[in-house]
């Protein structure tokens, strides 16, 4: 198994990154998150799992390695394969993962495309005391400690321009998520609001 690869950045997409390492080409298919966090030129290190099927070698890429582990556990729900782990980890952190599998909260889980009521219901089933616990809320350096909203704003709209969106567009798309949204923004998570940014800019850059 390739646990983790360390490389210079030489593409980002929307979907995916390519690392060079060692003078290879790896592809790595990873979150909208994670991409936003890396830049073209520059080295970067992923954790990874290499998903082995008849007709491919897939490597997932994350910017942590809890992201990782929880990416791997989700695969053994029924249903779920890497393509919905990793759209499961766009939408949410893993810690909100835990807390919406914790408190059987399906509305978060059917926020996720492809994802619905049954599907939720297996998920909280299946997943029960097998993710471990979340982080207590606004525990220094925990990864589910709240950001204020204005910098939760202001992450999202850097992530889009790293990913090649100008400063006017990706301001725009973040408005229109967080002033639609019926949570405040506070409660807004980074992903979730990314994706959902990505969504309204339709795959056009600035």
């Amino acid at each position: 198994m390739i646990a983790s690869v360390h490389g210079t950045v030489r593409a980002v997409r929307l979907d995916a990154a390519v690392l060079e390492v060692g003078g290879v080409g790896l592809l790595v298919q990873a979150t909208p998150a994670t991409l936003a966090g890396l830049r073209v030129g520059q080295a970067a290190t992923l954790f990874t799992s290499l998903v082995v099927r008849e007709d491919a070698l897939t490597l997932f890429g994350f910017a942590e390695d809890d992201e990782r582990e929880v990416f791997e556990v989700l695969q053994t729900v029924s249903g779920v394969g890497p393509r919905l782990a990793l759209a499961m980890l766009a939408v949410h952190t893993p810690d909100g993962l835990r807390r919406a599998v914790a408190g059987e909260d399906l509305a978060a889980l059917k926020r996720v495309p492809g994802i619905g009521h049954k599907g939720a219901q297996r998920i909280v089933l299946e997943l029960a005391d097998r993710l471990g616990a979340p982080a207590p809320v606004g525990v220094p350096g925990g990864s589910a400690a709240a950001a204020a909203p204005a910098d939760r704003r202001d992450q999202v709209v850097d992530a889009l321009v790293g990913l090649g969106w100008n400063q006017k567009a990706a301001q725009d798309a973040v408005a229109t998520v967080l002033d639609g949204s019926e949570e405040p923004v506070g409660e807004a998570e980074v992903a979730g609001v990314l994706r959902a940014a990505l969504r309204t800019l339709g795959g056009g850059r600035g």
